[in-house]
């Protein structure tokens, strides 16, 4: 019989496993982070360098991005499929030199990502991401509706009020019933 970590241990792994994730990124030739929606990727490359100096391509299930006549940076393929009309990359100079900085619309914004892409080394505990808060206005039109509707449902069921599709239901039989006074509806049932 196995027996669950304590406190004390689930702290311990947890506190390895964030040295361990942090050597991993520290190996990358790139920094990456991630919201909900979306991923920035910044690379530090040679001050010298301009942008028709670079290969990008940004495809829904791909990545690649190379110094013309050097060994490629990234390549390989996504951890997840984006949307690359909605990604983009440039290059700017900042108070440490110049970086290559990539935005990766991700197609479901529901999901985190492990890695960047498939063949990275570094892997990340996705159930340990703790996501900021968001807003309803951050939500896209079809999200924001349903997850009003849900809200509005859960409000009335907790002061013992019908939800929207049980209104809806009862609206119609009313309807019905008003189209059809001939007909005997003292044993409908509504489901």
């Amino acid at each position: 019989m196995s027996s669950s970590p304590t406190p004390s241990e689930r702290e311990r792994k947890d506190k390895e496993d964030r040295q361990r994730e942090k050597e991993e990124q520290a190996k990358l030739p790139y920094k990456w982070r991630q919201q909900i929606s979306d991923l920035d990727i910044d690379i530090p490359v040679a001050s010298n360098l301009k942008g028709k100096d670079f290969i990008v391509e940004i495809t829904k299930s791909k990545l690649k991005v190379q110094v013309k006549g050097q060994e490629p940076i990234i390549d390989g393929p996504l951890s997840h499929e984006i949307k690359p009309s909605e990604s983009t990359w440039t290059l700017e100079t900042g108070p440490s030199g110049k970086e290559l900085s990539l935005h990766l619309d991700k197609s479901n914004k529901q999901q985190w990502w492990a890695s960047v892409t498939t063949n990275a080394p570094y892997f990340l505990d996705t159930s340990k991401i703790q996501p900021e808060n968001s807003k309803l206005s951050d939500l896209d039109g079809e999200t924001r509706g349903m997850v009003e509707k849900m809200m509005y449902d859960q409000r009335q069921k907790e002061v013992g009020k019908p939800t929207s599709d049980e209104q809806k239901k009862f609206d119609m039989l009313e309807k019905f019933k008003a189209q059809h006074p001939e007909m005997d509806f003292s044993n409908a049932k509504m489901s």
